[in-house]
């Protein structure tokens, strides 16, 4: 429900106060910890939050297959007290990893791949999704790391294959997850692994606690889905193509909120009383952005540009569904002669028009979870990114298809 903005912005500073007043109760001064795939989109928000604590970290290691030149350039604007410690290599090294987690306190394990298409080989997928979250377990296990945050994904519990909606649900809402796309089914194993890994012994007789954020999907500046729409608009002459109903409603989340809900539960996870009902368990992270479809939010992010959309679905729903069958048909034919991946499937079709949205009333509770950024922060700085990439994303798209 939207308030009217006098009452919404009191009711937003109520909770900003409270917040303010639960981190200073809380904190992560002289932890040393480590991030995982601290290059990526996700990555690079948590790591810029934490250097930018008021009370310092004693230690951040960022840990990724490589990092670009602008995200060290992001990293190096932070001039404070705590140590940056870049550490590039393979999260399936086991030797890595033990490397990576000696004497390390917290880690935040946000390195996955993710695709929706079924791009990448599925025993990659697994190797860095499922193996990969239990080898930095084991790591954390023998290296007496004690904190452990997982980033999941609203995949994990669905839409499942019928296409069953869920309106405001939460961590208590049954449904039945059936969805065997294997970037789904990567997601749940891992998040499996990290919940029971919740209070194991650790080498020096400590024990490991253990939680799961379950985020929405990640909009904000630098994300590399707006971009891939973005470009498809620009070759539709400015138009962003309706690949979901208008009434499929979605609450995605801005990257600086799932990023703060991170180190929400990390300090936490540091405080016995709260870590009591933290421990071991999943928290769906949402925000106050208003309910809409996945097409909608690239048009609302870009229509103050002079950005459209097209009104409906290329072809009925039903239609899609099956056209999309048909494509996955082909794939299976042609498999022994060549890889074929469909530029849609049907658990794509699904995901994009099935309404599904969830409450972060839980995590608020739990952890005093409260979104830092508001709809309209989050909606500006993601426009104004956009704004300042559309001139060399036409420049390549030409490029290309000169």
């Amino acid at each position: 429900m939207f308030l009217p903005s006098g009452r919404r912005r009191t009711k937003l500073k109520r909770q900003r106060v409270h917040h303010r007043g639960a981190a200073r109760a809380m904190s992560l001064a002289g932890v040393s910890c480590l991030v995982t795939g601290a290059g990526g989109f996700l990555g690079q928000r948590i790591v810029c939050l934490l250097l930018g604590e008021e009370e310092a970290l004693a230690e951040i290691r960022l840990l990724d297959k490589a990092f670009s030149a602008e995200a060290l350039g992001r990293f190096g604007k932070f001039k404070g007290k705590t140590e940056v410690k870049i550490l590039e290599g393979d999260i399936r090294d086991v030797t890595f990893l033990h490397r990576a987690c000696q004497g390390v306190s917290l880690v935040i394990h946000t390195a996955s791949l993710i695709d929706t298409l079924g791009l990448i080989e599925k025993k990659l997928l697994w190797e860095v999704n499922v193996t990969g979250t239990q080898l930095l377990l084991e790591a954390c296990v023998r290296c007496n790391v004690q904190h452990f945050i997982y980033t999941s994904t609203i995949e994990v519990t669905g839409p499942n294959c019928r296409g069953d909606p869920i309106f405001n649900g939460d961590e208590d809402t049954a449904y039945e997850s059936t969805s065997k796309f294997p970037y789904a089914q990567s997601k749940r194993l891992a998040e499996d692994s990290v919940l029971k890994a919740d209070g194991r012994v650790l080498k020096d007789g400590g024990t490991l606690m253990t939680c799961a954020l379950r985020s929405m999907y990640i909009f904000g500046e630098g994300c590399p889905f707006l971009q891939g729409h973005l470009d498809k608009c620009l070759l539709n002459k400015n138009i962003y193509l309706r690949f979901s109903r208008k009434e499929a409603l979605v609450n995605p989340v801005y990257v600086g909120n799932i990023a703060w809900a991170h180190v929400q539960a990390a300090k936490a996870l540091r405080a016995p009383q709260k870590a009591k009902h933290v421990r071991g368990k999943f928290y769906y992270i949402s925000d106050d952005t208003p309910h809409m479809s996945y097409a909608d939010l690239n048009y609302e992010l870009t229509k103050d540009l002079g950005f459209g959309i097209e009104p409906r679905l290329p072809m009925p729903l039903t239609v899609l569904y099956y056209f999309s069958l048909l494509l996955e048909i082909v794939s299976f034919l042609l498999r022994p002669f060549v890889r074929y991946v469909p530029s849609t499937n049907r658990h794509l079709v699904t995901l994009l028009n099935t309404p599904f949205t969830f409450s972060y009333r839980k995590a608020q509770q739990d952890f005093g979870y409260v979104p830092r950024y508001t709809w309209e922060e989050a909606k500006q700085g993601t426009g104004e990114w956009i704004a300042s990439v559309i001139p060399q994303r036409r420049v390549h798209l030409q490029s290309s298809t000169a």
